[in-house]
This record gives C-alpha cells, structure tokens and sequence, in this order.
C-alpha cells in the first residue's frame, strides 16, 4: 500500500488496534461463551476475528450484540473483581484515615459540638457507594472507552 491509499482508510473510524485491547475484547467473548449468549462455534469465530483485527472498529462489531457490549461480562471476570475488591480497601482505608484525624481533630478542638459528623457522613457514604454499586468499576477497570456505546 501507498501513502495515499494510507490517507483514504484514515480517520476517526480506523484507528490501529493494540494487543490489550484485543485480549479485552477476547475476554468479552470468551465471558459471553460461558454465560451461553454465543455457542462455542460463533465465539470461536468471533475469538479468531479479535486477534486478526487491526483497527478498533474490527474489534467494536465483535460485541455490538452483546448486552452492554459486553461490559457487564468483563466486569464479571475475576480479574476485575479483584480490582474492585482493592479499590474499595483503598478506599475504606482513606476513609478511617481521614475520620480518625477529624475525631482527633475535634478532639483537640475542645468544641462542645460533634461538628465532624456532615463531613465523616458523607466520607462513609462515599465508600458504601463506592463497596455496593459495581457501576464505580465500569470506568476504573477493564472498559476501554473506545468500546463505550455510541463512540466512534
């Protein structure tokens, strides 16, 4: 190929493809295979397609048929529940760390009202938001924005 049949595939819609995120792509699949949305031969086919793909809009129709795109398969993945499982003990330790220096604070302070009470409810609420909505996860691990419904 030449430079000028080069510049006639360029474009928002054909941008090269990297090794990570075929294997994402291959882990959708691979996930919806055992939750049975595709049979062994469709998956198998569609697993050979992602590692052949060389640009990303190759790799989008693979899992346009899937629910989510298949995010919602990924996110099942013990890979990315383990992530979310870190990300919520960082961010409990954050939390305690934070409120024990408000209570040392206050403390401190000698105030005869509890005024750590509106900032250490909303740390904790924060952080049971964070440990009960898996959605938190959607953008933190293993979803590739160029995947993301309705992204060219």
């Amino acid at each position: 190929m030449n430079v000028q049949d080069d510049a006639a595939w360029s474009g928002p819609n054909r941008l090269r493809t990297s090794d990570s995120e075929r294997e994402q792509v291959a882990t959708i699949l691979r996930a919806a295979m055992g939750e049975g949305r595709l049979s062994l031969a469709e998956g198998e086919e569609r697993l050979a397609a992602a590692y052949a793909a060389t640009y990303r809009d190759e790799l989008t129709r693979l899992t346009t048929d899937l629910p989510g795109g298949g995010r919602s398969a990924l996110l099942d993945t013990p890979q990315a529940r383990s992530a979310a499982r870190r990300g919520v003990r960082r961010h409990a330790g954050g939390v305690f760390v934070l409120a024990f220096a408000l209570l040392g604070l206050w403390a401190l302070s000698g105030a005869h009202v509890f005024w750590p009470a509106i900032p250490l409810a909303l740390l904790f609420l924060g952080l049971f938001r964070h440990a009960r909505y898996r959605r938190y996860a959607h953008h933190r691990y293993g979803v590739a924005p160029w995947n993301a419904p309705g992204h060219r």
